[in-house]
């Protein structure tokens, strides 16, 4: 399936077939894909918290009101931002840059970053929101279909999944066999009303 096709026909799935399991090596797949999302920096805050644990997702099930999709899915990925990741071993990620390169990025994430706790919060979140679209899209292109989700107590999802400080929950890719025909698209907006060239 080529790009183009899986945009056009990825859908949100509410109902998958809760006997289907995703093989290990198409989860691996699919996870490094989503590893090749774009971030500010190449900072990489993102961190997927795969829940596999049936009692868990139970758990996190009763925290997002009852979505079937939680806990039928093949695949339930909690997205997480690290909020902080700007500041740990920056260096690391631009290891195959030439030092010059290299140099001038670290300088640059310091000035972008240090005391702007809003920016840092925002640049994690866009990460994940990024790195969502692209396993969606994955999945799709696999064969596979997926649900993006936020409706839920995200701060009692952290307590389940032992989140650790300064990470957040962005939100949640329920990835599998769907069972049902999603419904019909609700109707897009008119081009000239969401494109605007140069100003509003």
């Amino acid at each position: 399936m080529d790009t183009c096709e899986a945009i056009q026909t990825r859908r949100s799935t509410k109902q998958f077939d809760p006997e289907y399991k995703i093989p290990e090596n198409e989860t691996r797949k699919l996870l490094s894909l989503a590893m090749l999302s774009p971030t500010a920096f190449n900072i990489q805050h993102w961190r997927f918290v795969v829940v596999n644990n049936k009692e868990l997702r139970e758990k996190i099930h009763n925290v997002t009101y009852r979505q079937a999709q939680i806990t039928d899915a093949s695949l339930l990925i909690v997205l997480c931002a690290d909020i902080g990741a700007w500041q740990k071993q920056p260096e690391r990620y631009w290891e195959n840059a030439p030092d010059e390169t290299r140099e001038a990025l670290l300088t640059a994430i310091e000035s972008y970053y240090d005391g702007r706790e809003q920016v840092q919060r925002d640049e994690a979140v866009r990460s994940c929101g990024i790195a969502a679209q692209t396993l969606m899209l994955a999945a799709k292109s696999m064969g596979y279909d997926s649900s993006p989700m936020d409706l839920s107590d995200l701060d009692e999802v952290g307590k389940l999944i032992n989140l650790p400080e300064n990470h957040l929950v962005a939100m949640f890719v329920a990835i599998g066999k769907g069972i049902q025909e999603p419904w019909p698209r609700g109707g897009q907006l008119p081009v000239d009303e969401v494109v605007k060239i140069d100003h509003f």
